[in-house]
């Protein structure tokens, strides 16, 4: 089956912005790094104003700047304004006060982020919050006269007022530990946890040092490293905060049990966990507007960071808990609800897409409400929903749903693309493990005169996490629109494992990773080859990271002969290893059975690439950063030193300041200047780079 992705319903998902003129050329990394980021919207209860977070490329510095900017929705054909955009300042997570004038948000003027405000009409922001040391993020109370605000604070902190630390002037500078976590994503523990606390309001400016609302708990809300106020939410009279923690533990990095608590805003009392008897994962809490219901998800399985997020709803007055989604074989990412609370939008991955569902928040029917694309935000109004979303061909842009009809709101990087010819994208599937259907897609060129001339050589990207996707979306680093810019025909093959096809396909790989994923990429790559004429079977190079980058280790000893070229970036290279250094050791030991190393050696070793070093022979591009510690550096100077022990052609690219991913844009332009390169060299037999 092939079936070519256009556009949404609305014609609006793919789109890239407006019809490419005759002088139109490929997509580069240079385009895509300078681009501008929408993200964080939020509109004014009477549907008059949209405001949002706007990201603009720093090259100069090496980072990312932003700025407020607004629409006005009542004016057909209005155009985004700068809100709050002062040089050199980062200005973000708006939010409305109940007046639907104000808009707080959090701002780093004067070096440590606070909470200002400034009317959504113009005129000079006002600072809201002086909090030495700065916060993290915050949360305006519905009632407009709170604010709950999240901070890095020793564990027990009753307020936000730093402590005096007498400093040890003949102290070493080692790090001391006791416990796990010792380090985290790209941090080292120092001892603090994010913490809430609620500050009172008066006349629009914060009151005193606030008031700590955790008792002694002790764990980070929101949780680290990639939790924010999807996390933390208001009873709508301001009296109450509901919000997701793990509790620590002895050994923090075995457990995924986030729970919901409940605790009154004034600390008046501890919290109360309202999810105790679920031992797995509880998360985003999104009270309903008339207050009346609590919804969150919920997995069931203990350990396991990747089941099925269920919408869960809990009747707030009886404490009754309804599985809403429990007969739906797809798991939640977000949670809105609407403003009558008749109904909870929710995000949720569908065959490579995702889209918005409408949840009926009684019976539990689920309504799909968009088609093609990556819905990342979604706003619920009176008058509509907004949302952004973004495609394989478009970076996000903010549209408006009423009924069945789509509006685009926005087109924030129109000017730059009006010059690029954005490649077709085609989905197919084919018979993969276990007989199971597996779905994959190509990336063609625009234009691509090696058609005339030969075949177009294959970059073949494999996929993280690796219960993830290689989905219709846009992405800031692996961007398969760049490779099909480059000259490349792109494969992509959702294996067993990915996530969007109901539970039992993404549980397959557990106890699999080089077995059933394998021969779904082997399979794969052969239907994408057989079906489409346009791609050299023979020139291809095989690329991926984390997963993607453990199945490049994996190849290199089980599938020898078929690529011309490897790149394999952050992955595991030793299983034994790797089961030691990791920091969420969950993770890991699940993957392998739900035991440590010690305990079964042999679930590790079964797929472990170090054991079949002796077959390796194909030339390896490995990229690694220093301040990776889910698969730290090491992995790859042993990959590396592998390779060159065995003579293969190789060459190693270290990130001393970047993490799991590659985030900074100098240093993302340098990647895919070594990474295409790489292919070129490999592949270079009869290639036509598209210049057009």
């Amino acid at each position: 089956m092939r079936m070519t992705l256009i556009a949404s319903a609305a014609g609006l998902a793919l789109a890239a912005v407006l019809a490419a003129p005759a002088t139109a050329r490929p997509l580069t990394i240079d385009d895509v790094s300078t681009l501008s980021r929408v993200s964080a919207p939020a509109v004014s209860k009477d549907g008059h104003w949209l405001v949002w977070q706007q990201r603009e490329t720093d090259l100069a510095a090496n980072k990312g700047r932003f700025d407020l900017w607004r629409l006005d929705l009542t004016k057909k054909g209005a155009k985004p304004e700068k809100l709050a955009a002062e040089p050199d300042i980062n200005e973000t997570a708006p939010q409305f006060a109940p007046d639907d004038v104000t808009v707080y948000f959090a701002a780093n003027k004067g070096g440590d982020d606070n909470v200002w405000a400034v009317p959504v009409t113009g005129g000079s922001p006002r600072q809201v919050t002086n909090v030495a040391g700065g916060i993290n993020g915050f949360k305006l109370s519905p009632t407009g006269d709170k604010l709950l605000v999240w901070a890095d604070r020793k564990p027990g902190a009753p307020s936000l007022e730093l402590p005096l630390e007498k400093k040890d002037p003949n102290a070493g500078e080692a790090r001391i530990y006791d416990q796990l976590f010792v380090r985290h994503w790209d941090t080292w523990a120092d001892g603090t946890r994010s913490q809430l606390f609620v500050l009172p309001l008066k006349d629009g400016v914060a009151q005193g040092n606030g008031t700590a609302i955790e008792g002694r708990l002790i764990g980070d809300s929101p949780s680290k490293p990639f939790g924010g106020p999807e996390e933390v939410d208001w009873s709508p009279d301001g009296k109450t905060v509901y919000f997701a923690l793990r509790e620590a533990g002895r050994i923090e990095p075995l457990s995924v049990n986030l729970d919901i608590f409940a605790a009154p805003a004034d600390g008046s009392a501890p919290p109360v966990n309202l999810t105790a008897d679920n031992k797995a994962m509880d998360n985003l809490p999104t009270v309903s507007p008339d207050g009346k219901s609590l919804a969150w998800f919920a997995m069931a399985r203990p350990g396991y960071e990747a089941d099925r997020q269920v919408l869960m709803v809990r009747d707030l007055a009886s404490g009754k808990v309804t599985a809403l989604t429990k007969d739906w074989d797809r798991s939640v990412t977000s949670i809105a609800w609407s403003p009558d609370s008749k109904a909870i939008l929710v995000t949720a991955e569908d065959t490579q897409e995702t889209p918005i569902f409408s949840v009926d928040a009684k019976t539990g029917k689920v309504t799909r409400l968009t088609q093609l694309g990556n819905v990342t935000a979604v706003v619920p109004t009176k008058t509509g929903i907004v949302f952004a979303m973004n495609s394989l061909t478009a970076p996000d842009d903010f549209y408006l749903l009423k009924g069945k009809a789509t509006t685009r709101l926005t087109s924030v990087n129109a000017d730059r693309l009006a010059g690029v010819d954005m490649p077709s994208v085609t989905r197919f599937n084919f018979t993969g493990a276990n007989g199971d259907t597996v779905w994959g897609y190509v990336v063609k060129p625009a234009s691509a005169p090696e058609i005339e001339v030969g075949k177009l050589p294959i970059a073949f990207l494999v996929h993280g996490g690796p219960q993830g996707s290689f989905n219709n979306s846009w992405s800031y680093r692996w961007n398969p629109a760049v490779f099909a810019g480059h000259g490349y025909g792109v494969v992509a093959v959702d294996f067993h494992g990915s996530t969007g096809y109901g539970q039992a396909f993404t549980d397959a790989i557990r106890n699999n990773w080089g077995g059933w994923p394998l021969e779904d990429l082997q399979k794969g790559l052969k239907a994408a080859t057989d079906k489409f004429a346009w791609l050299d079977a023979d020139r291809a190079c095989a690329l991926g990271a984390s997963y993607g980058g453990y199945m490049m280790n994996w190849i290199e000893g089980q599938w020898p002969d078929r690529f011309k070229c490897i790149v394999q970036h952050d992955g595991v290279f030793d299983a034994r290893a790797m089961a030691y250094e990791t920091e969420e050791l969950w993770f890991d030991e699940w993957e392998h059975g739900g035991h440590p190393y010690y305990e079964d050696p042999a679930a590790f070793e079964k797929w472990n690439p170090v054991n079949y070093v002796d077959r390796w022979k194909t030339p390896m591009l490995v990229i690694t950063g220093e301040k990776d510690y889910r698969i730290p550096y090491t992995q790859g100077i042993a990959s590396f030193t592998a390779l060159q022990r065995r003579g293969i052609p190789s060459r190693l690219i270290v990130n001393p300041n970047e993490n799991h991913w590659v985030l900074k844009p100098r240093n993302s332009r340098q990647w895919y200047g070594q990474v295409l390169g790489w292919l070129d060299r490999w592949t270079s037999d009869n290639i036509v780079v598209s210049s057009r």
